[in-house]
């Protein structure tokens, strides 16, 4: 059987405006940093360390945009952690609907990373703040 089924630019903007609306459901959603390698998929349990849980808007993200080629959605704001639970170095992250439902999750670093922090270094008490994130999703 063939695996050859592309996805058109209007398509993969709709599913992403979908995936992000998902963080919407039941109320508020966050995004948890954690120490480690993130789980191997969205429904295995959490791994490593929480550092900090953010909050997002009540609207999550704002409507994907054409990315040329794929889509692209940037997070509206988002409420810091004022005080870290925990120290450690951040690995991953995973944003969550309000009901506990993993929606996303990725890898956390500096540059390069699917969410890329000023720094990895968290220490117990810090201020924890993510002032922009996007998601992007690949034309296929």
């Amino acid at each position: 059987m063939a695996l050859t089924t592309r996805m058109s630019n209007v398509a993969v903007i709709a599913a992403l405006d979908a995936i992000t609306a998902l963080l919407n459901v039941a109320g508020t959603g966050t995004v948890e940093i954690r120490t480690g390698v993130e789980p191997t998929n969205c429904i295995d349990a959490d791994t490593g360390t929480l550092l900090a849980v953010l909050t997002f808007s009540a609207t999550a993200f704002q409507a994907a945009t054409d990315a040329a080629p794929g889509a692209t959605a940037n997070a509206n704001a988002i409420t810091g952690e004022a005080s870290a639970p925990a120290g450690g170095t951040a690995g991953h992250f995973r944003a969550k609907n309000n009901a506990g439902v993993v929606v996303t999750q990725g890898s956390v670093g500096t540059s390069g990373a699917d969410m890329n922090l000023d720094t990895v270094t968290i220490n117990l008490g810090d201020t924890v703040d993510l002032t922009d994130w996007d998601i992007t999703l690949p034309e296929i």
